[in-house]
């Protein structure tokens, strides 16, 4: 029996990995995304070699030094003092482990559990459907925060913790999505066909449908790693989040949130690799879903 193929098939492995790489050499905001990420991947990689000094190194005798370029500050500490005298370069530099380790595991797993569930929903419709999406709307129904508030006083703050409880309450949204993707998908002909020459469920799902939902997939996947890092930020301000003596970005901005006004640098340098790291992670998302897309024309 001969396998009815939708137009989404890829070639062999190296043909595909040229016409990648093509594609992003010709994409501005996509080459900027990857030069970005990499950087980052390659900063809280080799942290141990690339930060000055030891995070967790305290200094009294440097405590709201301000960054080297402004009038007062040390040349030694080029990002400037804490409110303890750590340095703000190197707490940097070890927070993009932590934070991009919170962000982007939480992400894979809620993205899993919520292409699974989307999936099965979509394509078997019926009782499974109804109940699966009343499942979603059971989990909307829980503030976020307020779920992972709980979650983290039951079973204590910490970074697997902290991986499983975003995971948990952010699968809903690729649920809704892939789902919605799938009602669609299904009822094109190429998977009316592979379905009357007898092809199994789950190799329709595999080779037909996932690809065709592949692009909104890695959409939310990627606006998703901003909002994970805010809501990593946001448990880190209420003491729930990364604790101390681990590094993350959001512990920098909270403790730097009493000072805003008279040491600016404190939470607005963390908050600028945020930004930035959150952006590249989008351009790049981007540049991905213009790709992987099967309706955009190349």
């Amino acid at each position: 029996m001969t396998l009815i193929r939708s137009k989404t098939e890829t070639p062999n492995t190296q043909k595909l990995s040229i016409s990648l790489l093509k594609s992003l050499l010709k994409s501005k905001t996509g080459i900027v995304g990857f030069i970005i990420l990499v950087a980052v991947v390659v900063v809280a990689i080799f942290a141990p070699i690339l930060a000055p000094y030891d995070p967790t190194l305290i200094n009294p005798t440097k405590m709201l030094k301000p960054p080297s370029w402004i009038e007062g500050g040390d040349p030694s500490h080029l990002f400037g003092t804490d409110n303890l005298g750590r340095d703000i370069l190197s707490r940097i530099i070890y927070g993009s482990r932590v934070s991009l380790l919170v962000g982007i595991s939480a992400v894979v797993l809620a993205g899993i559990i919520g292409m699974l569930v989307g999936l099965v929903a979509g394509f078997y419709g019926g009782w499974v459907d109804m109940i699966l999406m009343r499942l979603v709307d059971s989990f909307l129904a829980i503030p976020n925060i307020l779920f992972a508030l709980v979650f983290l006083a039951v079973f204590g703050p910490s970074v697997p913790t902290l991986i499983i409880v975003i995971g948990v309450t952010n699968w809903v949204a690729y649920a809704r999505i892939v789902r919605g993707e799938t009602l669609s998908v299904k009822e094109r002909e190429f998977v009316k066909a592979a379905r009357t020459i007898g092809v199994k469920n789950s190799l329709i799902i595999v080779r037909h449908i996932l690809p065709n939902v592949m692009s909104s997939f890695i959409v939310i996947s990627t606006l998703s790693v901003a909002s994970t890092i805010i809501l990593e930020a946001s448990l880190s301000f209420l003491g729930l989040g990364i604790q101390p003596p681990t590094v993350s970005w959001g512990g920098i901005l909270s403790d730097g949130r009493d000072y805003l006004a008279t040491s600016w640098w404190l939470a607005t340098l963390p908050g600028l690799a945020i930004t930035v790291t959150v952006l590249g992670i989008i351009f790049l998302g981007d540049w991905l879903r213009d790709v992987l897309d099967p309706r955009t024309e190349r």
